[in-house]
């Protein structure tokens, strides 16, 4: 593809990077050397919205401005100096407003782009332009841990990226990769501006869903990813991220089915059953897994239930269990053996089974 080409063509700006702002001064230099290395030829701009930062982020980046624009990057920048910052999802919607580019490329200011990253989603979305294109990424630090799914962290080819949407670590394509039209963000935006502690990739990635959008990974490492204990990740409670999950569990799978199976009969397993409306609490089968002791119980039963009788579900071997089932096993973590265990029993991942780990 030939984004000059394209650009010359359409008559307009191709590409805005959104990028919210704030505190941002230990890792801002890397991150506008990153989109000045970009091997995009298409036009391009940078918009940037500052959210209230009481940092050095804005020296860097007008430091910045005047290579970028010599490089054929437009800057765009606004921000405010309220008393408190207005959260990211009013970041991300305001430095979208004020862009012009048909398509959006999201990153993070804590964050590092590779030279290529632009390019090969740029190719993406023509291919596929009802969708959220995501890299994978390298993490910085190496050592932190993420699952399949998460954070970029690859998924296999075979496994579709919507069928993952409900495990632990919210999207299965991290927000500070994404890619997409500006019509489909006008379609399923803009970002929930809840502030502080609300989700609101997990909550647009959701409705991207709902609106029969899909997701396509770029099978290439494109971002090296931060992790670090500032980073607004961390605002978010797990508690948090558990009732959305469920809900939209409950939302697309489980008001499908008439009965399943709940695969773990541990502390996750438990907790889920726990968190189910009455109605669908009804509607588990049993409880299957490995351990020989769990299944020597025989059963488990809710005793903090309202209900009498108490719900006393069967809990199984899981070569014993019928189906569909919920996985409640978190993904490689058990050295290959769910795995082997889903594979002995011939399920194919989203109609014999989700996971929700």
């Amino acid at each position: 593809v030939d984004a000059s080409e394209w650009s010359r063509t359409a008559g307009s700006l191709l590409l805005s990077i959104i990028m919210p702002v704030y505190n941002a001064f230990s890792w801002l230099d890397q991150c506008l050397q990153g989109i000045y290395q970009q091997d995009f030829s298409g036009s391009m701009e940078l918009s940037v919205f500052d959210d209230a930062s009481t940092d050095d982020s804005m020296a860097v980046l007008e430091a910045w401005r005047d290579r970028l624009e010599a490089r054929g990057v437009a800057v765009v920048v606004s921000g405010h100096k309220s008393a408190r910052p207005m959260g990211v999802g009013h970041s991300k919607n305001q430095a979208v407003a004020q862009s012009s580019g048909e398509f959006l490329c999201f990153q993070d200011s804590d964050d590092i782009m590779l030279p290529q990253r632009v390019r090969l989603q740029f190719e993406s979305s023509l291919l596929h332009p009802n969708s959220v294109k995501s890299p994978g990424c390298h993490r910085d630090p190496r050592s932190v841990t993420l699952q399949p799914g998460a954070h970029g962290n690859p998924v296999s080819n075979l496994t579709p990226l919507r069928f993952q949407a409900f495990t632990s670590h919210g999207p299965t394509v991290v927000m500070p990769t994404w890619f997409c039209s500006r019509k489909l963000f006008q379609k399923v935006g803009p970002f929930n501006e809840g502030g502080k502690g609300v989700p609101e990739d997990l909550l647009f990635f959701y409705q991207h869903l709902r609106q029969g959008g899909s997701l396509v990974r770029v099978n290439e490492c494109l971002l090296v990813y931060r992790y670090h204990e500032e980073a607004a990740t961390h605002s978010v409670t797990e508690e948090t991220m558990w009732k959305l999950r469920l809900d939209f569990l409950q939302e697309r799978v489980l008001s499908q089915w008439e009965h399943f199976t709940i695969w773990s009969a541990g502390k996750q397993g438990r907790k889920l059953f726990r968190s189910l409306s009455p109605s669908t609490q009804r509607k588990v089968r049993a409880f299957c897994d490995v351990d020989v002791k769990k299944i020597k119980r025989g059963f488990y039963t809710y005793e903090e239930s309202q209900e009498r009788p108490k719900p006393r579900v069967p809990v199984l071997d899981f070569r014993e269990a019928c189906g569909p089932f919920i996985i409640c096993v978190k993904l490689d973590m058990t050295g290959g053996e769910l795995e082997e265990n889903l594979s002995s029993l011939h399920l194919k991942e989203g109609i014999d089974y989700y996971h929700f780990s």
